[in-house]
């Protein structure tokens, strides 16, 4: 089948039909915090916590289907500034941690996503008010290979259903576009890795049913943030939180690929396979001393490495690193030969001087094998030199 019979409709709930039950969140038994994450329905989809610029305390619950809720913020950061986390569901590879099947599986290059229906997602969720600040996106990945393990060099597309409180997206408004009937702001931004392009649904909403995901890539790719050669490799959705955000929570999410993704007509990719029981780190943030540095002052940044597999690392090295915009490495210290066993937790200091020019950093923690692989990163916060 082709043509309109494939073309999904976007089926919104206003604001104000929308219903507070919270059901399916209110079950939730598992806390995740820091950068937790936990594979949820069967392995098809990743929930994860995401809190990576901020270390105030932050939580999510999930019940183990597509859902999750936000258990407790006080993350207070500058609304003109970055969000302190981004709780999130997803479907595909974030940073080299894939979920089973589906988009991880199949990567689908752009050149066929924007066949109409090709990858479709629908997404329900509780929407609080009060004096909380927060968004409610999609975070759509592309890749200019299949496959990565890390940092995505292609672009970031993301879909604002809503938001509460002064947020805005990342760079500039740059026009406005109707797509399958729904019509959204668009935003722009360069990064050092590439575009975030951003669009946002003129109407507010609490639910998404049968977006395409094509159908707005192909209007980035129109306006040259988004290449035809590259592939789409993951889907997230969640609530990125300037402030509070206690209480939102998705009751429902899914991804949806053409039965055809899975043929021989488009070989999977490469991906890597599930980890087998075994090493496994945890990378958190514990600590930024002082919170807000000044250029050229000494900075304490403190990470914790939590081995959360079932066997010991050995001779592992942990870095911390120190990264500039431009995705250069300002600072950075390691601790090689580390041997940590099974729910053990060490905690690295890197003593860095702040860079002599004013700026946003971000912080990564890394775990590499003997020959220098990269076994675990996590980006764990970001820190604005005023």
């Amino acid at each position: 089948m082709s043509g309109p019979a494939l073309a999904a409709a976007v089926a919104m709930t206003a604001l104000a039909a929308a219903s507070a039950n919270a059901a399916g969140a209110s079950a939730a038994s598992t806390p995740l915090s820091g950068m937790q994450s936990r594979s949820v329905a069967s392995g098809a989809y990743t929930v994860q916590n995401d809190e990576w610029g901020s270390g105030q305390p932050e939580s999510i619950s999930t019940a183990g289907r597509a859902d999750f809720a936000v258990a407790g913020s006080s993350i207070a950061n500058p609304a003109n500034g970055a969000p302190g986390a981004y709780p999130s569901i997803y479907a595909g590879c974030h940073w080299g941690d894939c979920t089973r099947g589906g988009l991880a599986a199949h990567p689908v290059p752009v050149a066929r996503l924007t066949d109409p229906g090709t990858v479709t997602t629908s997404w329900t969720t509780v929407q609080p008010g009060g004096s909380a600040a927060y968004d409610v996106a999609y975070d759509v990945w592309f890749n200019q290979a299949p496959v990565t393990t890390g940092q995505p060099d292609g672009a970031e597309l993301m879909i604002w259903l809503n938001h509460h409180g002064p947020v805005q997206p990342f760079g500039t408004r740059v026009g406005t576009a109707t797509i399958n009937g729904v019509r959204y702001q668009v935003w722009e931004g360069a990064q050092s890795w590439g575009d975030t392009v951003s669009y946002v649904m003129a109407r507010p909403a609490t639910s998404v049913r049968g977006l395409d995901v094509g159908a707005l890539a192909a209007d980035a790719v129109g306006r040259g943030y988004i290449r035809a050669s590259w592939y789409l490799i993951d889907v997230e959705a969640g609530f990125e939180l300037w402030r509070g955000g206690a209480g939102l929570a998705t009751d429902s999410f899914s991804v949806r690929l053409r039965p055809s993704l899975g043929s021989a007509a488009l070989a999977p990719a490469r991906v890597r396979a599930p980890a087998a029981p075994g090493p496994r780190t945890t990378i958190s943030r514990q600590a930024i001393s002082p919170g807000s540095p000044t250029p050229r002052t000494a900075t304490d940044v403190t990470v914790d490495f939590t081995n959360s597999g079932s066997a010991v690392a050995a001779d592992v090295t942990l870095v911390i690193e120190v990264v500039n915009s431009a995705g250069t490495v300002v600072g950075s210290q390691s601790w090689p030969g580390q041997n940590v066993a099974p729910q053990q937790k060490l905690n690295e200091t890197c003593a860095w001087t702040a860079a002599p020019q004013a700026g946003r950093y971000t912080i990564k923690g890394l775990v590499r094998n003997s020959a220098g692989k990269i076994l675990q990163q996590a980006r764990v916060a970001a820190i604005t030199v005023p």
